[in-house]
């Protein structure tokens, strides 16, 4: 018996042109699942779905556009989910955005409300709109990507930071909810990752300097190394698993000054 086989799953991943979104959907393919590739530009979807049609196999991949801050576009990209696959067993929530870096004093409401409408509402919106069908069917994954800055304070990115702890306790919430159904839900608590979004924080050799002394690994992570663990939270392997945040940050948050 292989634990992490996904044979047979449909899975739904936001934000999986690149970076973290597109490393989960890679695994989840490889793991034998049929993919949704989504983000807020259909070209990079039709681009990547075709990339990974033609490495995986015709019809594991399917590119569908839909912008997480539409509750529309979101119920569109379910329908055609849908319709093309017949059902989704597997729902990761990884498409957040943060248009915000400075002290909290000086955020408008208008970028604090679209931090939480991305982060935290847009996921409710998914999960919501998924989460029947599995209930019904007494099985389903759902996997919220977060961050290790739900867990420490940031001068710089505190609105996303605390959008970030909201998702640990929607989990939590909810698997307290969907617990009697058997479908379960968890949390990955990335730290800082070799993607587009946190550019900033490696590209100047000083800061990748000082992160690397900060992390007892002494590395910056790449996407591969939190795909696995989606697949384990999606998988049989944690089938026992739910309410629970995955820390993968190479030991920064536990290494001290």
């Amino acid at each position: 018996m292989n634990l992490f086989d996904l044979s047979g799953k449909v899975a739904v991943i936001t934000g999986s042109t690149r970076g973290i979104g597109l490393a989960i959907a890679e695994a989840m393919i490889a793991a034998g699942a049929r993919v949704v590739i989504s983000s807020r530009n259909q070209d990079s979807c039709d681009t990547v779905a075709a990339d990974l049609n033609a490495r995986y196999g015709e019809g594991k991949a399917l590119p569908v556009a839909a912008s997480i801050s539409s509750k529309q576009a979101l119920e569109e990209m379910v329908a055609r989910t849908r319709e093309t696959f017949g059902h989704i067993d597997i729902l990761v929530c990884n498409a957040a955005s943060n248009p915000y870096y400075g002290p909290m004093s000086g955020i408008s409401d208008e970028k604090f409300r679209k931090i939480f409408d991305n982060n935290v509402l847009a996921n409710h919106w998914l999960i919501s709109m998924v989460a029947p069908e599995m209930r019904d069917r007494k099985e389903g994954a759902i996997v919220v990507v977060s961050s290790i800055g739900g867990l420490i304070g940031s001068a710089d990115i505190g609105a996303y930071n605390i959008s970030k702890a909201a998702d640990f306790q929607l989990v939590r919430n909810l698997a307290v909810e969907f617990g009697p159904d058997n479908v379960r839900i968890n949390a990955i608590a990335p730290g800082v990752i070799r993607t587009d979004f946190a550019k900033a924080l490696y590209e100047n050799p000083e800061a990748e300097a000082e992160l690397r002394r900060r992390t007892p690994l002494g590395r910056i992570g790449d996407p591969q190394n939190i795909a696995g663990a989606a697949v384990y939270f999606a998988s049989q392997a944690g089938a026992h698993t739910t309410g629970q945040a995955l820390v993968i940050d190479g030991g920064m948050t536990i290494g001290g000054l």
